[in-house]
């Protein structure tokens, strides 16, 4: 599984908003996403995912184009929005099966029960997600991203919010989901990516200033700040 852009690039009328991004992600990394607000970061998720369709350039997964196979693509891909879209009035366990019905997972009470497992759950499964703390409710957004097994995540601000113990939960979380899947990280928390992420996608006013290992960013944040000054 590998993703890779080509000169993507969207413009809106006269405003562009990304500009020529060329990159390739492959499976077992977790690739930090990084740009300061505006960037341009959302609108290149979103051509990843297939939302929108990119003004130029191309994005394929496996070779494929999500504007052309965009079902069968979206299977292998796990989506946590920064705004994590929940049905709140819905039981947990309840919301899980809804989505899982969705995707047409076979199994499905046994995979509801793994992946409550899997993310520190069992203790909320029975209550409705309103009544839950925030960082419950990242948790039930990672469940929902993991559920269908994709090979691809997408994880925008997964741990916005939330406080330290719940973060270094959160962390260990995605470290854990790292083997066998590609894994983008967006977070404007930069100790979050050094403890998490093997390589910095870096992007200012739309185009890619940096794509590094991680290990030859010697001080991530006085990085960020010579790079989008």
């Amino acid at each position: 599984m590998f993703i890779e852009a080509i000169n993507l690039s969207k413009s809106y009328g006269k405003q562009s908003a990304v500009q020529n991004l060329t990159f390739h992600l492959e499976e077992g990394q977790i690739v930090g996403f990084l740009g300061p607000n505006g960037a341009g970061k959302s609108t290149t998720l979103k051509m990843l995912l297939g939302l929108i369709k990119p003004s130029s350039g191309s994005v394929t997964i496996d070779g494929k184009d999500p504007q052309e196979q965009e079902i069968a693509l979206k299977k292998q891909i796990g989506y946590l929005a920064e705004n994590n879209p929940l049905y709140p009035e819905m039981y947990v366990r309840e919301f899980l099966a809804f989505i899982g019905n969705i995707h047409q997972i076979t199994n499905l009470e046994s995979r509801i029960q793994e992946v409550i497992e899997w993310v520190g759950l069992e203790k909320e499964a029975h209550k409705k997600i309103q009544e839950l703390s925030k960082g419950y409710q990242q948790r039930v957004g990672i469940a929902l991203a993991i559920l269908h097994d994709p090979k691809i995540l997408i994880l925008d601000e997964p741990t916005s919010g939330l406080d330290p113990n719940q973060r270094d939960e959160i962390r260990t979380l995605i470290k854990s989901l790292q083997k066998d899947r590609i894994i983008l990280f967006s977070s404007h928390i930069l100790s979050e990516v050094e403890a998490i992420c093997d390589r910095v996608l870096l992007i200012h006013e739309g185009k890619l200033v940096t794509d590094s290992p991680l290990k030859d960013i010697k001080n991530l944040e006085k990085f960020f700040k010579e790079k989008t000054n």
